[in-house]
């Protein structure tokens, strides 16, 4: 993707606003309660394994049902890499993602499948009334 004419930030409020917004996620990442709401009710989120969900609704059913199984020792973290402007309202930022699998050798469900220990992750964030709001979040995985 040809970068160059994207906008640089314009006001660094809102880079610090966005920085903050990922910080967020990262804390909320085992609250369905609270991580859904940081992002736009329509998103479109594609994750490590390649599982694509539309909509909020979706995203706090597939994580709710993911704490209940072993991927609740599953945790990850999260480093911005870039952040870039493609207007003033919307976002894209690069992020690289750890994984730190917590779970204890011989707990139920180790059949599932490994995971890559990185992945880069891209985020598309919009403002509305003045909130930043994910509205695309993928992770590919490094291998």
């Amino acid at each position: 993707m040809d970068t160059s004419n994207l906008a640089p930030a314009t006001d660094d409020a809102d880079e610090k606003r966005i920085r903050e917004l990922v910080a967020r996620t990262q804390e909320a990442q085992a609250d369905p309660d609270v991580l859904p709401a940081l992002h736009t009710s329509d998103l479109v989120l594609i994750n490590l394994g390649g599982r694509r969900l539309f909509g909020r609704e979706t995203f706090v059913s597939a994580m709710t049902e993911a704490l209940s199984s072993p991927l609740k020792d599953i945790r990850t973290t999260l480093e911005i890499d870039d952040i870039r402007f493609a207007t003033p309202d919307v976002a894209i930022v690069s992020l690289t993602k750890t994984v730190h699998d917590e779970r204890a050798e011989g707990d139920e469900g180790d059949d599932l499948p490994e995971l890559p220990l990185t992945g880069a992750m891209t985020y598309v964030m919009t403002r509305t009334d003045g909130d930043w709001r994910i509205s695309l979040a993928q992770t590919k995985p490094i291998r």
